[in-house]
């Protein structure tokens, strides 16, 4: 099995060729059998650490930094592109499907503006924990193959130790890929990214001229709700949904100052850049709609009809985004409290509950799986429904009273997970690793973290919520 170039063809200046640095002293620090055994990916765990710290490239490709702009906390950039980031190549996974190999850390690039281009050890280890937590709660996301240290040290606020992250994932292709071809008005550059993208992603797409356009974009707003919509189901919070960290194919991508909500507050925010509450919690709907707006916008240049014409398909087209969501929004929360078919009441019911969770500052996670746990024939010990809900408990009881018990453990079960990617267990994991080079820790956690809807499985270490999660914040860690 061999690397191939992917994206060369896109447009002259979308792909330049970029050498990653030489790291001093590579080593193999995280590495993930499982996903290399699914995908087959052709990179055995002994080469691994001079291919993926980027001291060897494969044969037959050359190692490219991607282009896009980006709208950043709603200011945009005309040109961001990958300024740490080295795409290695593709190759077809077991089913035939091009899979992409990206290292992140791995030096400067043409579009470094300024920058080292390269990684701290602490984010490369989050992203490492953070997506494979993510992929077991069953929400599409790009994945971590390694993370390799590089024997150098990075400088940001002191000397750290460098390491670089190996990505996997179905394609690279941002919002702000097509934002950066519509602004060089690269016609056929956005015709041919738009295709890629279909062929990659969307191959059901039959339609020609303006409606393929169109039916592109609902592919991909259907996508981005489906993504949210997970992320809301398990308490995900990106932290950064800036276009150009937006894939079309509706995978997470970028777990930079990412977070799992534990005191419920739709507007809650952990990111320390995020100062305007831009990306909460509960604000990520809006954002993904607002992306896939941005992303009209740059189609609009290769419609073929008449200006008012086009902007009006594409309009219509995100105009059914609130609809669609509303109605995937109405399903989670119905999946989420075991409600088998939706009544008008049952919204106020839910009401009741979120107020009650605000107003107590209960967690997230724990309070669903109270509710699930208390329907399982051999509950654990470790979920109990909370006192502050236990007159809305009776309520709800009654509500599901006549609905087949079986069947609504079965749903609850699936949407409730029992464990999380805890805030203060990741930043643990990440002082063991910088502190010690390892983690016993983490070796036991992810047996627990890939198996999240397990509620025999936990201990309480792996349940209890931040003490002062008020107080936490996270980092872009660039």
């Amino acid at each position: 099995m061999t690397f191939l170039n992917r994206y060369d063809d896109i447009s002259k200046e979308f792909a330049p060729v970029s050498k990653p640095r030489q790291s001093s002293a590579p080593s193999l620090l995280l590495w993930n059998e499982d996903l290399a055994k699914k995908l087959a990916i052709p990179v055995s765990q002994n080469g691994a650490s001079e291919l993926l710290s980027g001291n060897r490239t494969p044969l037959g490709v050359s190692p490219v930094a991607l282009a896009y702009s980006g709208h950043q906390f709603g200011h945009f950039n005309p040109t961001l592109g990958d300024g740490r980031a080295h795409l290695l190549g593709a190759f077809s996974d077991p089913q035939g499907q091009l899979v992409d190999i990206q290292l992140k850390g791995s030096g400067r690039t043409p579009f470094s503006r300024g920058g080292d281009g390269l990684c701290a050890l602490g984010p490369a280890v989050r992203e490492f924990v953070m997506s494979q937590a993510i992929a077991a709660l069953g929400v599409p996301t790009t994945h971590c193959l390694a993370v390799v240290t590089t024997g150098d040290s990075v400088f940001r606020e002191q000397a750290v130790a460098g390491a670089v992250v190996s990505r996997v994932a179905n394609s690279h292709i941002r919002v702000g890929s097509f934002q950066y071809l519509a602004l060089k008005d690269d016609k056929q550059g956005m015709q041919n990214l738009m295709e890629h993208a279909i062929t990659s992603h969307f191959p059901d797409i039959t339609e020609t001229g303006d409606a393929r356009v169109v039916a592109f974009l609902t592919a991909v707003c259907e996508k981005q709700i489906e993504l949210v919509i997970h992320w809301l189901r398990v308490g995900f919070i990106h932290g950064v949904m800036n276009t150009d960290n937006t894939l079309v194919s509706g995978d997470t991508i970028d777990y930079g100052p990412c977070a799992m909500l534990e005191a419920f507050d739709f507007n809650q925010v952990y990111s320390s850049i995020d100062r305007q509450g831009r990306y909460a919690f509960g604000n990520q709907p809006n954002i993904a709609n607002w992306n896939c707006a941005r992303l009209a916008e740059s189609l609009l240049t290769i419609m073929a009809s008449e200006e008012e014409a086009a902007l009006n398909m594409l309009t219509t087209a995100i105009g059914m985004f609130s609809d669609k969501f509303n109605q995937a929004y109405q399903a989670m929360w119905a999946s989420k409290l075991g409600i088998l078919e939706w009544d008008e009441s049952d919204s106020e019911l839910l009401s009741e509950l979120l107020v009650l969770m605000n107003e107590h500052k209960l967690d997230y996670t724990n309070t669903f799986a109270a509710l699930t746990n208390s329907l399982l024939a051999t509950p654990s010990d470790l979920f109990r429904v909370p006192e502050a809900i236990e007159g809305w408990h009776k309520k709800w009881q009654l509500r599901i009273a006549n609905s087949e018990l079986t069947e609504v453990t079965k749903i609850m079960r699936c949407a409730n997970p029992a464990v999380i990617p805890r805030n203060q267990l990741v930043e643990q994991v990440i002082e063991q690793f910088t502190e010690n080079g390892n983690s016993q820790l983490l070796t036991q956690w992810l047996d627990v973290l890939n198996n999240p809807y397990n509620y025999e499985q936990p201990s309480v270490e792996f349940v209890e919520p931040l003490s002062s999660g008020i107080n936490y914040h996270t980092f872009c860690g660039t």
